[in-house]
């Protein structure tokens, strides 16, 4: 008797779970249908008894998800480019629950969906996504298919648990074969960043190694506070806005935030400070949280018409490649103009040959400074260069700020070493300065971040530890910065790149008659 009793609570069990697999079926393609189905909105009892559904711009991404399905299947076809969507956002609109809703529509409407989620710290994914996903997982009426551990979500049915899983991964630029790996032709892709501001373009560019199979569904989504005015986040809303489909919440426009705190941030910092405009209104900052330098600056540099007067005197900056793609680079800036002369690139040369080009570069320019990062190998520069019989500085980027005002930096401000204040110097010409449009610049110009020292004094970024950050090292940047190691006078005859009259001017020229004296006609 027992037997048949089980026999027929497996039945019904089976029964019960076919009907869940059909219902879910209905809903491959609609993430909005899905969310709104599966989840026990205002239902006594539970934790959603006060809440009717999502927030409308979590319906908004929802409704862009399904929509971009349903025009790949009134095509006939399948989708061939990845959906790709980004959202910075203030605090607390629901990030994390929009993101354990598409993990779990994602997973439990396609079979064998493989995925990756990952954010900017292990901290971040285990304490706030995944504790996010494990809530969600819980309310889920289809729960049970589905088994939820510390790092994966993946089917209960153990033949396919390797296929049919979706995994959090903590990112590493040392080890991207998570996010390199990840293919799964003729099925379903999804990639999740969370708080995706601070995760290194290294991983973003792994990542996209998965937007290329035919034929598949691929879903990225990546959501985040938007307290880095530089990085592939960004670049989302601006030089990749094409391939993204964007959205910025300001959290005052979700029911579930507490406004009266906002409002006294406001009056705090002001409606357009930084700290409001990444923490209320979900827009970029004018600077980074530890941004050195800002976009704004920048770009007003890059579009700005270079002037310099004849006086402006001329100097090389010059940093010296240590490592692997690492260059060398010589630039060149009289006065406020840093754009007129374009600097100058190179790679795998030896201290001889990179002198030899500072060499040229003088005699061509006819520099009034050479600056040389002698730090290193820079050191084999500096001498080589001292051989020609050409002076210059040896700039040590460690030694002390030696030359105090000049750094002309905020009021107040104190440097830690000689390359701090070289950029507090850069930092405030740019404000009026004209620089090369030149996205690499650019990109090193403003991806460089600072601390302050137990001193109270400005300690930038290490190169190193911008290549860890996946960023190139700021050789660019740094030329730049040389330029300003040391004032130099301005003279009547700084530079060489202007033509200049003769500080002489002869109203008798006794070879005039001579010059103009032609034989044949005295004939």
């Amino acid at each position: 008797m027992g037997n048949v009793r089980t026999a027929e609570r497996e039945s019904a069990a089976a029964g019960v779970n076919g009907q869940l697999l059909t219902a879910l079926g209905q809903y491959t393609n609609d993430p909005v249908g899905f969310v709104a189905c599966f989840f026990p909105w205002g239902v006594s009892g539970t934790e959603l008894e006060k809440f009717t559904g999502p927030e409308q711009w979590q319906l908004r991404v929802l409704a862009h998800i399904r929509d971009c399905l349903a025009a790949g299947m009134d095509r006939g076809q399948a989708i061939n480019e990845a959906i790709q969507i980004a959202v910075a956002s203030g605090h607390g609109v629901g990030k994390s629950t929009l993101v354990s809703w598409i993990i779990l529509w994602a997973i439990s409407t396609f079979e064998d969906t493989r995925g990756v989620v990952t954010a900017n710290t292990e901290t971040q994914l285990k304490t706030k996504t995944w504790a996010e996903l494990g809530k969600w997982h819980r309310l889920f009426m289809g729960s049970h298919l589905f088994k939820l551990t510390a790092t994966a979500i993946f089917t209960v049915d153990s033949a396919r648990e390797r296929t049919w899983r979706i995994d959090m991964v903590p990112w590493s630029e040392r080890n991207t074969e998570a996010f390199a790996g990840l293919h799964n032709k003729g099925k379903r892709v999804l990639v999740i960043f969370d708080e995706a501001s601070a995760i290194p373009d290294i991983i973003w560019e792994t990542a996209e190694g998965a937007m290329t199979d035919s034929e598949t569904q691929i879903i990225w989504c990546v959501f985040g506070n938007p307290t880095r005015n530089s990085g592939r986040f960004r670049e989302c809303f601006e030089r990749f806005k094409h391939t993204w489909w964007t959205e910025q919440v300001d959290s005052r426009s979700v029911s579930i935030t507490n406004k009266d705190q906002f409002n006294k941030w406001i009056r705090d910092y002001g409606e357009d400070s930084d700290f409001v405009r990444v923490r209320i209104r979900g827009i970029f900052p004018r600077v980074g949280e530890l941004e050195f330098i800002s976009v704004e600056d920048v770009d007003a540099a890059m579009g700005r018409d270079p002037v310099s007067q004849l006086t402006d005197p001329l100097a090389l900056g010059v940093d010296v490649a240590r490592y692997g793609s690492a260059e060398s680079v010589i630039f060149i800036r009289k006065g406020r103009d840093a754009q007129t002369i374009p600097f100058l690139v190179y790679n795998g040369l030896s201290t001889v040959e990179l002198a030899q080009k500072v060499f040229e570069a003088h005699e061509r320019f006819h520099s009034d400074g050479i600056f040389i990062d002698g730090g290193g190998v820079g050191g084999g520069v500096v001498d080589n260069v001292r051989a020609l019989h050409l002076f210059c500085h040896d700039v040590q980027f460690g030694g002390k700020d030696d030359v105090g005002g000049w750094s002309q930096g905020i009021d107040g401000e104190r440097y830690a070493n000689k390359r701090a204040a070289m950029w507090g110097a850069m930092r405030s010409w740019i404000k009026t300065g004209s620089l090369p449009h030149d996205a690499e610049l650019r990109s090193q110009l403003t991806g460089l971040t600072y601390t302050f020292n137990l001193r109270g004094e400005i300690q930038l970024e290490k190169k190193e530890d911008m290549v860890k950050r996946g960023l190139s090292s700021p050789d660019r940047a740094d030329a730049l910065a040389l330029t300003f190691a040391y004032p130099l006078a301005p003279h009547e005859l700084a530079g060489g790149i202007h033509p200049q009259k003769s500080l002489v001017q002869h109203e008798y020229d006794p070879f005039k008659d001579l010059n103009d004296y032609n034989p044949l006609e005295a004939a």
